[in-house]
């Protein structure tokens, strides 16, 4: 969804880099701090203080989107910055998910752990299908973008759920449900546009 006003983002992004880039932390610190702050949001999530863990969430995903723009406003990207990126990533969204399976939020239709499983089983699906396509070859150059949530999408709808949960446990419960969902959507969508290609 995000992917569609990427052009947006990338000017936004690459005006902060160039600001940021001023100070004295390069590009891989910035990565690094925003795996620190996601685990000051874990923590408040356990201890059920929604809204702080939101914020702090938000603030953590903003940080996530600045550090590649500060590498190239530095002129230093590397594959190692990258990579580091990448796998930062994907242990910000699985430190998130399980905080939120360590909430007793209400049942709905199925067991609340059961769409949390499904979660990061799918979000790390989605990401699977896009590395194994460029992997074996099914897609030169690297799949650019692809289905309904891209990591971003993923946050954005993950941390609404945390806020949610300050107001409502049940209505947080279905944001879990219908976000599952959509992220499956996403990994079949992304497994076709792989094999189409």
């Amino acid at each position: 969804m995000l992917y569609i006003k990427r052009k947006y983002f990338d000017n936004l992004g690459r005006s902060m880099g160039e600001v940021l880039a001023k100070l004295p932390i390069s590009a891989n610190q910035w990565t690094l701090t925003g795996m620190a702050i996601v685990l000051i949001s874990f923590i408040l999530l356990v201890n059920q203080s929604f809204l702080l863990a939101g914020i702090v969430c938000l603030i953590a995903s903003s940080v996530d989107m600045i550090d590649g723009a500060v590498a190239r406003a530095k002129r230093r990207a590397t594959v190692f910055g990258a990579y580091l990126d990448t796998i930062v990533d994907r242990l910000i969204e699985f430190i998130v998910i399980f905080g939120l399976f360590l909430v007793p939020y209400p049942d709905f239709i199925l067991p609340t752990s059961i769409w949390l499983f499904i979660m990061m089983f799918g979000s790390l699906m989605v990401t699977y299908t896009k590395a194994a396509a460029t992997e074996k070859r099914l897609v030169l150059g690297g799949m650019k973008g692809g289905g309904l949530l891209e990591h971003p999408d993923r946050m954005l709808l993950i941390t609404a759920t945390i806020i949610a949960s300050h107001f409502s446990m049940e209505y947080a419960s279905y944001l879990i449900a219908i976000t599952t969902v959509l992220i499956v959507i996403t990994a079949v969508q992304r497994f076709v546009i792989a094999t189409k290609r």
